[in-house]
């Protein structure tokens, strides 16, 4: 079974950024989004070491990392750099969407959000599909696991209320007693909630 994740390696806060047009930007790039990824899911890295671990030149890594310390996606961690080495380390753990990106009349920042938005379905369907297969290699988690669906009929307003209901249940776990358990590993819960035309 493979190793619970340490909760000491990730950064400790659960602050979100709030995406607006010009943050949006900065953000919409499928490498930019694997290096927040990584480092909000292993902790500080350096730019070699995100390169190595998602398969990029170190170059690139480093170009991109600056791009989001631009944006206070990252920052720097003085804290492990020795000499000349440049740590990063992701600034909170989450992002959230400023409301006007919805209707935003600009196409460049519909771009973004509509390409924002496919690498973060592109990534729950890779991990979603990760744990299928290597499911067998957790066998204590076999009834802990969910792939479940709803549909319920729901106008906007009820629509935006379960959602924050259930971002709020969630919260309450974030810092549970069991956390450091022996049997404790990272948990990934993928929320979708969307309407459908009904053929």
């Amino acid at each position: 079974m493979p190793e619970p994740e340490k909760a000491a390696k990730a950064p400790q806060e659960h602050e979100t950024c709030v995406l607006d047009p010009r943050s949006l930007r900065g953000l919409a790039h499928p490498l930019r989004m694997q290096l927040l990824r990584a480092l909000r899911h292993h902790g500080p890295a350096t730019a070699s070491q995100l390169a190595e671990r998602l398969g990029e030149s170190s170059g690139a890594t480093s170009y991109h990392l600056r791009q989001l310390a631009a944006h206070r996606f990252v920052e720097d961690d003085p804290s492990l750099g020795k000499g000349r080495e440049r740590w990063w380390k992701a600034v909170g753990q989450g992002i959230r969407w400023d409301e006007s990106l919805h209707s935003d009349p600009d196409p460049d920042v519909r771009g973004a959000a509509d390409l924002l938005l496919h690498e973060v379905a592109s990534n729950h369907t890779q991990e979603l599909s990760t744990w299928i297969a290597t499911r067998h290699d957790w066998p204590a988690w076999a009834g802990a696991s969910d792939l479940s669906d709803f549909t319920l009929r729901l106008p906007p307003a009820a629509a935006r209320e379960l959602g924050e209901r259930l971002h709020a249940l969630i919260e309450e776990y974030r810092d549970s007693p069991g956390a450091g358990a022996p049997d404790a590993a990272r948990v990934r819960l993928h929320l979708h909630a969307f309407p459908q035309h009904e053929d």
